[in-house]
């Protein structure tokens, strides 16, 4: 069987986290690194908000290289486009012959095909691993094989800000209104994954404080910290 090295565009979230674990179930894909935006004049993951120090302790503990899309802000799509072409240039130099690159997308057809289109004009294929998996399922399975996840950022204008900063957990799922999509998939909140059977060691970290952005966005910040002693991420 022909192996083929892949990119995993990489959140920090749970959805890309069981991508990895799908193509590392995959005998025909080697998964060569982590390929993550970064907000550089914040240094965040882009979108989610978190941390470039707990970006790194990430890929360490996944024992993947990460490669950055670095994007001042303000910027806009032109602008995210044209790092994302050179990343993936960069990618072709240190990888030769890799021509794949993997999402979590579970269901949004739009960002399938743009990121298709995207992908499609530097000769790349896009891969999705988790397209058309049942979300309540999936939302579940995470839990139930151990992993975990912070949520690092809430749409307030689809769920309480509340959530924000809450293990997702059964009892999360639980309590998320009807009209919420289990795994967040249209954008209700972004999660910051740290621990479980794909990590070496689990990320020790320390909770921050919450903020509101743009009148909309609630972020928690979480913080690496060596002197946690629980799962992973203090309260």
């Amino acid at each position: 069987m022909k192996i083929t090295p892949i990119l995993l565009a990489w959140s920090g979230g749970k959805d890309c986290l069981m991508a990895l674990q799908s193509l590392l179930g995959e005998p025909r894909w080697q998964v060569v690194g982590l390929l993550t935006t970064v907000n550089r004049t914040y240094q965040r993951i882009a979108m989610h908000g978190v941390r470039h120090d707990v970006l790194l302790a990430q890929a360490a503990s996944l024992g993947l290289p990460l490669l950055e899309v670095p994007m001042d802000w303000p910027g806009n799509n032109e602008a995210y486009e044209e790092a994302h072409e050179r990343a993936l240039a960069e990618a072709r130099m240190r990888w030769p012959g890799i021509r794949h690159c993997a999402f979590g997308d579970l269901f949004l057809q739009d960002v399938r095909d743009y990121r298709i289109r995207q992908l499609g004009r530097a000769n790349w294929r896009a891969v999705f691993p988790l397209w058309g998996e049942d979300t309540a399922a999936l939302s579940r399975r995470f839990i139930g094989e151990g992993h975990r996840a912070r949520l690092c950022c809430v749409d307030t204008r689809q769920l309480d800000a509340g959530y924000a900063g809450r293990r997702f957990d059964a009892a999360l799922l639980d309590d998320l209104p009807a009209s919420v999509d289990p795994c967040g998939e249209q954008g209700e909140f972004h999660t910051l994954s740290y621990a479980g059977p794909l990590y070496r060691q689990p990320l020790k970290l320390r909770r921050g404080e919450s903020v509101l952005r743009d009148e909309r966005f609630q972020f928690t910040d979480f913080l690496l910290d060596d002197d946690t002693h629980d799962d992973g991420a203090s309260r």
